[in-house]
């Protein structure tokens, strides 16, 4: 026993061994990650803060390449989250790799206790080189607006020694939006860790986030594989190659300090152990300080540079200066070397230094030569960002000199300015004369105005001080307000020509170390106004194909670096003077900014060149408005609009299909966008004068795709703050929408705003056709109450209500129907008995609508809640006669929105919508309406078939994210550009049919659903459902058909394969309490799922059989029978006048007449002055006997009773009728609880005779009289308006049920 464990022990270790034996020898702890893949494959570099070979993170992966979380507390921590299904609160719109809700990123916890700290610390790294630099997008924003503290992001190093340095502070400014930053790690000897930090005391969650993390240039110089170096390269020890210029530069580039060990006559002062030979003291009270930034802080990140040049290090020395404790008396401050002996071109005095100007107290740094004389011969203006930059300067002198180099502090926040790792070449010799300063230098001269107006675009100065240096061409000194920022081997430079008058910039060598473009600045500009352009001369000149690229971006003082505005890459001739020209539009930009021009030429040469000349700003003053108007249909510019250029996107000009003339050009926002990133669009009006006046802004709009986002209205004033005016969202079709948007009257300057929200990411939001006018909208065709009340008026009793959920305390719906959140708004009126009391009313009344001349339909969704709520009636006031009821409910039917039509046939007269609301004496009750569409086609009937031409019917698209995060969306083949749908529709077999469909994309995660839901439908033992459906074989999406009943799903279909490109499926229903049906679309990975035709038969099943008794609706359907009543009798008094004056105009003969016993007309019992809904008509007849004229005699006319005719019972004619009128149809007759009769024109056994000439009169008679009485049953049927809670019995005790 003993042996066989010896032996498996043996076998063990020799198992183990050989695997360690067969790893790759390039997986070796030194060759793990340092930013060199030694694989094949990279797998040395595998989770190491970055994934392999890409030396980049996304954090989509949940290994999170490494990086671990080592917060000090569970209560404040990182963590890798997504956005979520919804527009978060707080946090960022979406990741910045995908740009939609299923990327991932990392970001803080909520925090609510005292000040903690959060740490994320990646793996260990190898060394890095002098040029490694890490981008990252980075998110900071207050949501809560408690603060973000002084310090809410930071990066440092851990070394190897455990010291720690910052190497990374963003400015604390709160922008909903993510943003760039380089960070600079520069040269680090041993392995190292780095650590994001986060410290607050009060904060949302996520409002502190990071992704897309790329390390750049870190690794150090690999070997040649001819192992010798190129001309003008020196060769490092460990092997590769640096350029001469990296040689004795205080900078260990090739990784081993071989490039900075031979540099005899050099004088290198690291400050480590003392001053060398410089000299602190200066004339200004203002010092410079021997330092290191554990001297600093170590507390607070912002206080000093965070580490030294020569070791990268807190605890490395450097020389600092910044605004003291006690507050700025001086804002310069000097230091200077010994006495240095006269040079000359051939051997000058060179001198190396790496200076670190950072924050908003950095003025900027110069070097000065004295002798007989102070010249500056360098300087470097303003602040560099977070880094150690390296400068080089010449000096010939015929004297002996001092070199005196000189800073510029402002009195601001934080920052300062520090100087690390001098080194004068051997030409700079100590000299024993002593140099006296003949005079004092002279400290930078203060602004002649605020610092606020300095290069405003408006004089202020004399002589235009204020603006000469800004960087205008025009001015002339404009030229040298531009000031090279380069820290790479590539920067700008300024030629002046005093005899030709030329006057140019171009780029040339640098002697900055880090592999980044040749970048040239800008003073402090702005702010701007909406005309604002910049143009400029330019020229990439040689013989290359490629000479190298240029671009031009603006640097935010508040939301940091922006895109590129503008780039140009190749040549732009062979000739060295093929200038061409550039027109850059600036916008407005409200807080100050810089420009900045970078280029990077592919190899510099006598015979290649990168210039820019002739820079002009033109009209940027803040308050230069061009007069335009507000009404554009943008086919030739914005007219009074600009893009905000502090938002996160533009909206884009869409050439194509717009509403004005089809091939025109609209605005829009393609949420499906890859390159879009944040939460906003917004397209802003010029400043309007202040009106006491109402005006009306109306435009056209699409809100189309699965998952589109949403469009506001804003109205803001001077001082930012903003109200909603209008808002839309989800799924509307890819067709135009009509909207008019009331603008109340503004005592002071105001602006609108389009505002295009990016909840969504596969979709399209656009506007066309905007106008502006005084005066009142009219009512609009669509009303959600986000915003606005459409111009609707309260009276009576109780006032309504615009309010929301979110506002309810104590009754009311808790969420609304257009959004389905507590945030969305609604019209309401509290019933209760104490507010309104019994039989007392309140009246909701539209603006006047223009009349038509063909049946319109009104649509809405209402909300009764409550014992003895009242009741909700719905009228069509026209301006001249009485009213007519479309509507009417008066039940509790519990916490759910309904749905509601009536038709309206104003037969060209103006009329008004009433919502009027009584009294019944409830307690805690109320009444709620919502989403009111006037559509300009007839209501739709229950269970017709939804053809989708003329929009989506009852059926709706639920905005409930808990049920669904997709919409389905309306569009046809003729109109749509983005989506691979069928190529014709099912109803029309055309390209410009519609349907409905739900497609597959890469924007939205797979396997997301979209429901389709119908309106509320009574309890059935038999309802067939119809539709048809399209998907293609290549097509991996699902639908499948629910019954929603009580919040309960219940299953009906399953549809995952169709053989045929559209196919029919019947579906029996049978429920017993109410239910809705639901059309649930689950997207795959690819494809499209599409329906059409969708059709329910309320009571009958899928073989026609009759399966529930008719019950009565209580929808009123007035507007319709009123037309048909008038029209019958009409007709009717003019046929009986036309018989009148025929009869007495006939000689009477012999015949014995028979009078007329009959009960003809309209029966009066149910007529209700006021009130044309209350007239229906029984079922409708189908032959001419059953309308009353049955059993007639005429001699000689087939079918009288001489000619013995077989007469039909009342139970054959029923069964005839049966055969022939539709099921619905007859069931609706049939419950008509209000009638009138036509009575017998003839009695039954009566026999008439006529005189020979009046029979063919008779004839006629009948026959139209016929004619007209089909006539009137068509349109009463037509007119018909369904309402679904109608039909099925209710008692008054407000119990529902089919037996009541």
């Amino acid at each position: 026993m003993l042996y066989l464990r010896s032996s498996a022990l043996l076998l063990l270790l020799t198992l183990q061994w050989a695997a360690g034996s067969l790893a790759p020898l390039c997986q070796t702890p030194e060759s793990e990650c340092d930013f060199i893949c030694d694989c094949s494959d990279c797998s040395d570099e595998q989770n190491c803060g970055y994934k392999e070979k890409t030396f980049e993170c996304d954090f989509e992966d949940a290994g999170m390449c490494g990086w671990t979380n080592q917060s000090t507390s569970e209560a404040y921590t990182w963590e890798r989250t997504q956005r979520g299904n919804t527009l978060p609160d707080s946090g960022p719109s979406s990741d910045y790799t995908t740009g939609t809700a299923k990327g991932w990123f990392m970001a803080v916890s909520e925090v609510k206790a005292e000040s903690l700290h959060a740490a994320l610390v990646s793996p260990e790294m190898q060394q890095s080189s002098p040029t490694c630099r890490l981008r990252l997008r980075y998110f900071l924003w207050d949501s809560g607006h408690t603060g973000l503290g002084s310090a809410p992001l930071w990066m440092s190093i851990l070394h190897q020694d455990s010291q720690e340095a910052v190497v990374w502070r963003p400015e604390a400014s709160s922008i909903r939006g993510w943003r760039e930053a380089t960070i600079f790690l520069g040269r680090i000897p041993s392995s190292f860790q780095i650590r994001l930090h986060s410290q607050r005391s009060e904060g949302q969650r996520a409002d502190v986030a990071i992704d897309q993390l790329e390390f750049l240039d870190c690794a150090l110089p690999l070997p040649l594989p001819e192992q010798e170096c190129l001309a003008g390269m020196v060769k490092c020890t460990r092997g590769g190659c640096v350029e001469q210029r990296q040689v004795c530069d205080g900078s260990d580039d090739c990784g081993d300090g071989s490039d900075e060990e031979r540099c005899d006559g050099y004088h290198h002062c690291d400050f480590e152990d003392d001053l060398c030979d410089w000299d602190l003291r200066s004339f200004s009270n203002l010092k410079w300080n021997r330092t290191n930034q554990e001297q600093i802080s170590q507390t607070e990140p912002l206080k000093g540079p965070g580490r030294d040049h020569s070791n990268n290090t807190a605890s490395g020395h450097f020389l600092y200066v910044t605004v003291p404790d006690e507050g700025l008396s001086d804002d310069w401050a000097a230091f200077q070397s010994r006495s240095l002996e006269p040079t000359n071109s051939s051997h000058p005095c060179k001198m190396v230094m790496y200076t670190h100007q950072f924050g908003p107290r950095s003025g900027g740094l110069t070097v000065l030569v004295v002798d007989h004389q102070i010249t500056p011969v360098w300087e470097r203006g303003g602040a560099l960002g977070d880094l150690w930059v390296k400068a080089e300067v010449e000096i010939v002198a015929d004297s002996v000199f001092q070199i005196l180099i000189m800073a510029a502090i402002r009195d601001f926040e934080y920052g300062g300015i520090a100087v690390d790792s001098i080194i004068l070449s051997p030409g700079c010799r100590l000299s024993n004369v002593n140099n006296s300063m003949e005079e004092i230098p002279k400290p930078p001269k203060n602004p002649c105005t605020d610092p606020d107006k300095m290069c405003d675009f408006h004089v202020d100065c004399a002589e235009a001080e204020d603006e000469n240096k800004c960087g205008d061409f025009s001015y002339t000194k404009g030229s040298s307000g531009w000031t090279d920022t380069s820290t790479g081997s590539q920067g700008w430079m300024l030629h002046e020509n005093s005899t030709t008058e030329e006057v140019y910039l171009y780029v040339a060598e640098a002697p900055g170390q880090q592999l980044t473009e040749a970048q040239m600045r800008t003073p402090l500009l702005g702010p701007t106004g909406p005309a604002c352009n910049i143009s400029f001369n330019y020229m990439l000149a040689g013989s290359s194909d490629h000479i190298g690229e240029l671009s031009v971006r603006v640097m935010d003082s508040l939301l940091g670096i922006g895109p590129k505005l503008w780039e140009f890459s190749g040549r732009t001739g062979t000739e060295q003077e093929a200038w061409q020209h550039a027109d850059i539009h600036i916008g407005v930009r409200k807080y100050r900014f810089q420009l900045i021009f970078e280029a990077q030429a592919e190899k510099l040469s006598p015979h290649a060149s990168i210039k820019v000349k002739n820079v002009r700003f033109i009209s940027c003053h803040a308050d230069y408005f061009q007069s335009s108007e507000l009404s554009c249909n943008f086919e030739d510019g914005l007219c009074g609009w600009y893009q905000d250029n502090s938002d996160n996107f533009d909206w884009t000009v869409l050439s194509g299909l717009d509403h004005t003339i089809g091939p025109g050009r609209s605005l829009s926002v393609d949420m499906w966008n890859p390159s879009l990133r944040g939460a906003y669009g917004r397209l802003i009006s010029f400043p309007l004068s202040p009106s006491n006046t109402e005006h009306c802004l109306s435009f056209f709009y699409k809100l189309y795709g699965p998952n589109t986002g949403v469009l506001n209205v804003k109205l803001t004033d001077k001082n930012g703050y903003e109200v909603i005016l209008w808002t839309h969202s989800g799924a509307h079709g890819n067709i135009w929408h009509e909207a008019h948007c009331p603008v109340p009257p503004q005592l002071t300057r105001f602006q609108l705003v389009f505002e295009a929200v990016r909840s969504g990411f596969d979709g399209r939001v656009a506007i066309d056709d905007v106008t502006f006018l005084a005066g009142p909208c009219t009512t609009p065709r669509m009303c959600s109450f986000e915003g606005q009340q459409c111009g609707y008026s309260s009276s009576g009793k109780v006032k309504w209500l615009h309010r929301s959920g979110h506002s309810s305390l104590m009754t009311g719906p808790k969420t609304d129907h257009t959004l389905e959140t507590e945030l969305g708004f609604y019209m309401m009126v509290h019933t209760g008995a104490d507010i309104l009391p019994p039989d007392a009313t309140s009246v909701l009344t539209s603006t006047v609508r223009q009349g038509k001349a063909k049946t319109e339909c009104v649509q809405f969704w209402y909300h009764i809640g409550g014992e003895n709520p009242g009741s909700l009636t719905v009228y069509m006031k026209p301006v001249k006669g009485e009213r007519v009821k479309l509507f009417s409910d008066s039940l509790n039917q519990g916490d759910v929105w309904r749905h509601g039509n009536g038709n309206i046939s104003s037969n060209l007269l103006d009329w008004q919508l009433e919502f009027e609301v009584i009294g019944a004496g409830g307690k805690d009750t109320h009444v709620a309406v919502d989403d009111i569409f006037i559509s300009a086609h007839p209501c739709e009937s229950l269970g017709s078939r939804c053809s989708l031409e003329r929009g989506m019917c009852s059926w709706s698209n639920t905005q409930n994210v808990n049920m669904d995060k997709l919409d389905w969306g309306l569009t046809s083949s003729e109109m749509e550009r983005h989506y691979l749908i069928p190529s014709e529709d099912h109803t029309l077999g055309t390209e410009r049919g519609h349907f409905l469909f739900l497609p597959s994309s890469n924007r939205t995660e797979a396997n997301q659903n979209a429901q389709l839901l119908s309106p509320h439908l009574p309890p059935t033992k038999g309802t067939c459902l119809r539709f048809w459906a399209y998907k293609p074989d290549s097509s991996d999406c699902l639908l499948k058909v629910w019954r929603l009943s009580e919040k309960d799903l219940h299953q009906l279909l399953v549809v995952s394969e169709l053989r045929a490109p559209w196919k029919r499926f019947d579906v029996n229903i049978t429920s017993s309490e109410e239910y809705k049906i639901v059309f649930e679309g689950i997207k795959g990975t690819s494809g499209v799922f599409a329906l059409d035709d969708i059709e329910y038969t309320v009571g009958i099943s899928c073989a026609n059989e009759v399966t529930d008794l008719p019950t009565s609706h209580k929808g009123s359907n007035a507007g319709g029978i009123a037309a048909s009543v008038i029209v019958v009798l009409l007709l009717i008094g003019t046929l009986i006048a036309l018989l009148i004056y025929y009869l007495r105009s006939k000689p009477r003969n012999n015949a014995t007449s028979q009078s007329l016993s009959s009960s003809a007309g309209f029966s009066n019992e149910t007529y209700e002055p006021g009130l044309t809904d209350h007239v229906t008509v029984p079922p409708a007849q189908n032959h001419p006997m059953e309308t009353g004229f049955n059993h007639v005699s005429c001699p000689g006319v087939p079918g009288s009773v001489g000619d013995e005719q077989p007469v039909e019972t009342d139970q054959q004619r029923g069964e005839g009728l049966e055969e022939k009128q539709p099921h619905r149809e007859k069931s609706i007759m049939k419950s008509s609880d209000r009638h009138f009769e036509f009575g017998h024109l003839l009695k039954r056994d009566q026999t008439v005779h006529w005189s020979v000439g009046l029979i063919p009169f008779i004839a006629a008679l009948i026959q139209l009289l016929f004619w007209v009485f089909k006539l009137f049953i068509s349109m009463f049927i037509k007119s018909l308006t369904y309402s679904p809670e109608g039909l099925f019995v209710r008692c008054k005790t407000g119990n529902r049920s089919s037996n009541c």
